[in-house]
């Protein structure tokens, strides 16, 4: 179903608030930057779910995903790009980062256009605030600097992985969870390295194929 004009800059904005942020927009911020009521988001939000291009848990909230959500919902014909999934990183307490393909995934190309994306599968609650749920998995642009703010894989000691904000500070770097039952952790500049930052992320096993692992 084709999207209206209302529609489809509905659509784009959620889009690129994704990719910048990680997540999708609040309600709030949603209604603000398009200039209109909270209705209107909310009806809107309903239009496209309906039409197939987007999918939420329950409510409005920001787990709102603008990829494929179950067979039914698929990226646009002619736009679909696989990505790997590199084994299994922690939002919560960091875990040994598994160096292997656990399957892969389908995305729409228009919305992830970046080179050598790959996904990381999330473990733990930690991000549960920012809609990066135990299960998920996340997007991520390669990349080895991060910009104050936003969420990114980092390995820590060279070894394990995490998936938190990242913060810079004089004298070390802060890595924020998004769940007020984790603590803030703080590394020395030579503890860290980043990974890459996360530019969407997709719920549980939805779009996955292939469970053969490959050594990447």
């Amino acid at each position: 179903m084709e999207l209206t004009e209302r529609q489809q800059r509905f659509y784009d904005y959620l889009a690129e608030k994704i990719r910048e942020d990680g997540r999708a927009p609040s309600l709030r911020e949603a209604a603000s930057a398009m200039a209109i009521s909270h209705n209107a988001v909310a009806q809107l939000i309903s239009q496209l779910e309906k039409k197939g291009v987007l999918a939420r848990e329950g409510h409005y909230s920001r787990s709102i995903r603008l990829l494929p959500e179950n067979e039914e919902v698929q990226p646009v014909p002619g736009r679909a790009r696989e990505l790997p999934i590199i084994g299994q990183v922690t939002a919560g307490l960091p875990m040994y980062a598994q160096q292997e393909w656990d399957g892969s995934v389908l995305v729409d190309s228009v919305l992830f256009p970046g080179d050598n994306l790959f996904c990381l599968r999330i473990k733990g609650d930690s991000m549960q605030n920012a809609g990066i749920l135990n299960g998920d998995l996340v997007i991520c642009e390669p990349r080895q600097y991060a910009e104050n703010g936003e969420i990114v894989a980092v390995l820590v000691h060279g070894e394990e992985a995490t998936v938190k904000r990242f913060f810079l500070h004089p004298d070390h770097i802060e890595m924020r969870p998004e769940n007020d039952n984790y603590p803030v952790m703080r590394y020395s500049f030579g503890d860290l390295l980043v990974q890459g930052k996360v530019v969407g992320v997709i719920r549980g096993d939805n779009g996955v194929f292939g469970g053969s692992s490959k050594k990447r």
